[in-house]
């Protein structure tokens, strides 16, 4: 396939990437079984070829499979690639429990550097907030971690405003990664203003509402055993929400494209900051979204899009994890950090 997606830079830091990733998650389970090592690896290498050289994981992803998987796919194109991954979640006890402590920080580091068999990260998301740790304790480690040249640029996912904030005035912030898309948009009277303001790039998550933009109820209704969006609030309504879908579906074939081109489309008309990071297992969904980019939407249309799907007219929360999104990763002032997870 022809290089056909531009760079753009991300944040004001320096960071250059593909004007839209690859989110790698669902190759190793999350969304149902891991999918063959081969053939994601060909996904990937597929995906470079065609210009999306910002490839993004977490080391929470299998969890750790997922940073190998990736890290074989490196080799012999480390260089045409940047890598983003993320630490901060650990399944404790079969419990999500977030993590910031400055010795987890560097553990974490060395051990997703090793996965990925490489030896700097270009961009290192904290993952999700740890509100008994000062913010400015885990950025300060990310400081230490980005002076010895292990990682290039650090960001931020599922912060809120005062924390993006707080850590900015630590070490530069250069993306906020958090859900964005035309039925998640809790973000845009805080988060994205003071991404702004701050010349901090936007990385949404999940642009396509999980799969639900491009196939409605008909993905709903065959989830697999062990696929996480069962557990979705989202997805636990479909007979509500399967007219969103039905809306898009309706207008895409107006404008001769698919729905969830139409829906990626939206997101990338947000803003010249703003770099998804759709993923997939399948090369023809890849296609689709790169041509994702040509779809041109006038504000007329950017309207009726979004009456579609209004905050009113979609029922159930974004994720199933809301108390660890942005709303609450507020976290305690410095002055109260002991060295320890117990803060007082």
């Amino acid at each position: 396939m022809a290089s056909m997606v531009p760079k753009v830079e991300l944040g004001s830091q320096g960071l250059v990437v593909s004007a839209q990733g690859l989110g790698c998650m669902g190759m190793s389970g999350i969304y149902g079984l891991p999918k063959p090592e081969p053939d994601m690896i060909k996904l990937i290498h597929d995906a470079i070829d065609s210009g999306v050289t910002f490839l993004d994981t977490s080391d929470v992803y299998g969890p750790h499979t997922n940073e190998i998987l990736v890290g074989k796919a490196l080799k012999g194109v480390r260089e045409k690639v940047q890598i983003a991954t993320k630490f901060g979640i650990q399944w404790m006890d079969e419990k999500r429990e977030a993590r910031g402590d400055p010795e987890y920080v560097r553990s974490a580091c060395e051990g997703s550097l090793k996965r990925l068999d490489i030896d700097c990260i270009d961009l290192y998301y904290i993952h999700r907030i740890d509100i008994r740790v000062p913010i400015e304790v885990t950025m300060g480690e990310l400081k230490k971690l980005v002076e010895e040249g292990k990682v290039k640029y650090v960001g931020l996912s599922e912060a809120s405003a005062a924390t993006i904030r707080r850590a900015h005035a630590v070490h530069p912030i250069t993306a906020v990664q958090n859900e964005w898309s035309l039925w998640s948009r809790d973000l845009e009277d805080e988060i994205v203003p003071t991404c702004r303001e701050l010349g901090i790039g936007i990385v949404p998550y999940s642009p396509i509402g999980r799969g639900f933009l491009a196939a409605g109820s008909s993905l709903a209704e065959n989830l697999v055993e062990g696929d996480f969006r069962k557990s979705m609030p989202r997805f636990q309504n479909v007979d509500h929400n399967k007219t969103v879908f039905e809306q898009v579906n309706e207008m895409a074939t107006r404008k001769g494209c698919t729905a969830a081109q139409l829906a990626l489309a939206w997101v990338h008309h947000q803003g010249t900051d703003v770099v998804p990071i759709p993923g997939t297992t399948k090369l023809e969904n890849l296609k689709q979204n790169i041509g994702a980019l040509s779809v041109k939407l006038t504000p007329e249309e950017l309207a009726e899009l979004e009456s579609f799907a209004s905050s009113e007219s979609v029922k159930g929360e974004r994720h199933a994890y809301m108390n660890s999104t942005w709303i609450n990763s507020e976290t305690p002032p410095l002055s109260s950090w002991r060295g320890n997870l117990e803060v007082v």
